[in-house]
């Protein structure tokens, strides 16, 4: 190339390096933006397309944040694992990076890092510091020690977006749901809508999750189809959750309304709290228009969570008005004679300083509420308090599988079936959060045990985590222990799945069949995970194109979808698509059809779900040839179908 020629091409690189520069720093500040507006899905969109193009700190930090946000915990872990060990990196990631870790059940994993965050001397309470490790302590042992309880998705309430906190009224069941949305994904457990001061939400979706706001819903029975609760509120945004007195006839209920005297902060969101409304159906049957709860403060904090008692007097609540002991505590307000509330009462037993949710009271002395500051498994667990001849408080953690390392919620008790739910994000669910129920009879006879073993070194693997999927039920993890083994006890006459995960390894997953089996008391199986090798080329076998053609032909399909399986089993993994060709024909042409062969096989695997900023095509031509094959050389049509080749690598995990 003569030094004119040379010249020019320096100065293109330079021009397409800089306006890819350009465009990524354009592509950041749009989603700093959607993320200061609290857009999680959109923000981690743009941020997952900055980060392709330069990865930075900054970057990988807001993504790990808008994953926790959204509860989308293996995401959060992978990023948070990134953030953690990139120069100049803060000690929050590591908590950050220790809490994700709990969140997806890895409990020795999560003390680890606690451990390494607490010795960093930040300022943290020796309360909070106790918590975190005695929770992986005790977390550990309740999934050791499950409780004789079945966990059942009530698929006929759930949808792939968030529905919970369900109720009884009237022989009917009613429920909170997003279900409206058009694009699926998390919501947060977070009650506040926050938005632009300067213009008004989207009155369709929710930025913070990109589902539609809350709304009540109603199934009459078993047979019915779920139907919008017949409220008239008038309100465009949340409504839910709900609960009712035991006549039926009046109900309480969290409502999202915009004041108009609204509190604005020049250059920031503005924050709109949660209140509470009731409302009275009339002879009729039809509900009133809402009233608002006389504690409402809807710019200074947020009342929400109602629990009615069956009688009407008594008021249970969350709020994080000030005062409290910390997040959001639970409060009561007893009705006087007149009709009127009385102060809020601080339960301050029950309360810490973490988030107390979602209360339910039986006959006064007993009251089921989420928290997510007692000794728990993750995030919020679902606990009993017992009011002793004292007066006192007596709470306790339901345990494990009442409780996951996820958000559990939102417990219910109909007193006369004795039939209770829950509600619940954690893992193997049919969207975001799921609502369960709790089958108290389940027999348990069978006892599954393993290893998990290290596939390329053949030792076994301490710390991975095996979940145990029952076939249209619900599912049990455990940790394996410093031998690699693991033990679950599983019901006769059932069809499970157990897969195993672990850090820097590819899941593997067996499906077991023991509805054909008779008279088995024990069942023995292994697993084996493949370790994740970064920037590691692996062939792609029998990935055949017609001559001087790129699409994907079926042949080749067969051998892509196991590809796809690979990366929906392994979510956070990013790949990168590498196309070959032997060196027969002009280089520049060999380049562009190995480039767009990369793209079909890229745009083959998104249009089987798999999301486009989780794969990238890199045609090389003649580039990177694997034998003598070069231009000119006498080669065989074997030794230049060894260069035609189709190769992924693992760029993240």
């Amino acid at each position: 190339m003569n030094k004119k020629l040379q010249k020019i091409y320096f100065t293109v690189c330079c021009v397409l390096a800089l306006s890819g520069s350009v465009n990524a720093q354009y592509i950041l500040k749009s989603a700093d933006h959607q993320f200061e507006l609290f857009n999680y899905a959109k923000a981690i969109d743009l941020y997952e397309q900055a980060f392709r193009k330069k990865e930075n700190l900054h970057t990988a930090e807001r993504l790990a944040m808008a994953y926790a946000f959204i509860n989308n915990y293996k995401q959060a872990e992978s990023w948070y694992a990134i953030a953690a060990k990139m120069p100049g990196s803060k000690p929050e990631n590591l908590l950050g990076y220790a809490k994700a870790l709990q969140s997806n059940s890895k409990y020795n994993a999560a003390k680890v890092q606690y451990t390494s965050y607490i010795k960093l001397g930040q300022n943290i309470s020796k309360e909070d510091a106790n918590v975190w490790l005695a929770s992986c302590d005790s977390a550990s042992k309740w999934m050791k020690n499950p409780r004789q309880v079945e966990i059942i998705n009530q698929k006929e309430l759930n949808s792939p977006q968030s529905d919970w906190g369900s109720v009884g009224y009237n022989g009917a069941i009613v429920l909170t749901s997003d279900r409206t949305a058009v694009t699926p994904g998390l919501v947060s457990e977070s009650p506040f809508l926050r938005f632009d001061g300067a213009r008004m939400p989207d009155q369709k979706i929710y930025g913070w999750t990109g589902n539609g706001y809350l709304k009540l819903y109603i199934k009459t029975s078993s047979t019915d189809s779920l139907k919008m609760f017949p409220l008239q509120t008038g309100a465009r945004y949340h409504v839910g959750s709900a609960t009712f007195t035991a006549d039926g006839n009046t109900m309480y209920f969290t409502m999202t309304k915009i004041p108009e005297s609204l509190k604005k902060i020049k250059n920031k969101p503005s924050t709109v709290n949660v209140s509470i409304y009731s409302s009275v159906k009339d002879a009729s049957g039809n509900w009133g228009a809402p009233v608002a709860f006389v504690h409402n403060a809807i710019n200074e904090y947020s009342v929400g969570d109602p629990f009615i008692s069956g009688d009407g007097r008594s008021l249970y609540f969350s709020s994080n008005k000030p005062g409290g002991k910390g997040g959001t505590d639970i409060y009561v307000c007893l009705k006087n004679d007149t009709g009127k509330w009385g102060s809020p009462v601080n339960l301050e037993q029950i309360n810490t300083a973490g988030n107390e949710r979602s209360p339910f009271a039986v006959a006064g002395n007993n009251l089921y509420f989420a928290s997510d500051g007692h000794v728990g498994m993750g995030s919020l667990d679902v606990f009993h308090a017992l009011k002793n001849t004292a007066g006192a408080w007596q709470v306790e953690n339901l345990g494990y599988p009442f409780n996951s390392p996820q958000d559990d919620f939102a417990f219910s008790l109909n007193q006369k079936s004795g039939v209770a739910h829950l509600s619940s994000n954690r893992s193997n669910g049919m969207g975001s959060d799921d609502i369960y129920l709790l089958d108290l009879k389940s027999v348990r006879a069978v006892e599954l045990t393993g290893k998990i073993y290290d596939r390329k070194s053949k030792q076994p693997v301490a710390g991975a985590l095996v979940t145990l999927t029952r076939i249209n039920g619900g599912s049990s993890k455990v940790e394996t222990d410093n031998q690699g083994e693991y033990k679950f006890s599983l019901s006769a006459g059932s069809a499970y799945t157990v897969s195993a995960e672990a850090s820097h390894f590819r899941t593997d997953a067996v499906n077991l069949d023991i509805v054909s089996v008779d008279k088995v008391s024990a069942i023995v199986q292994d697993l084996h995970l493949e370790p994740i090798e970064l920037e590691k080329e692996i062939r792609l076998e029998n990935i055949y194109y017609d001559f001087e053609k790129w699409n994907v032909r079926p042949d080749a399909a067969i051998e892509l979808d196991a590809l796809v399986k690979i990366m929906k089993d392994n979510p956070t993994i990013w790949i990168e698509i590498e196309s070959h060709t032997d060196s027969r024909g002009h280089d520049a042409f060999n380049l562009r059809l190995s480039q767009k062969r990369a793209e079909s096989v890229v745009e083959y695997i998104i249009s089987r779900g798999i999301d486009k900023n989780r794969i990238e095509a890199k045609g090389y031509g003649e580039t990177r040839l694997i034998n003598s094959c070069a231009n000119g050389m006498a080669c065989s049509e074997e030794e230049h179908q060894l260069n035609r080749r189709t190769e992924f690598k693992i760029v993240k995990q």
